[in-house]
């Protein structure tokens, strides 16, 4: 079921990357639903996302804290 999860938050992510501060919210939320191997996960994904979209640079703070 965690995988269902991850792939719902990816989902969410994507959805709201028009949007800096609604984006990083999702994360923030995100961040305190998933396991820890999955914010790894996260983590690597995000990356390669944020290569297409660098005003969503920001949020990787909130990823890495």
């Amino acid at each position: 079921m965690t995988k269902v999860m991850f792939d719902y938050t990816k989902s969410v992510l994507e959805r709201v990357s028009f949007d800096a501060t609604l984006f990083c919210k999702e994360l923030e939320k995100a961040i305190k639903s998933l396991l820890p191997y999955e914010m790894e996960l996260l983590r690597e994904w995000l990356l390669n996302f944020i290569i297409e979209k660098p005003e969503l640079k920001q949020c990787l703070l909130i990823v890495n804290d």
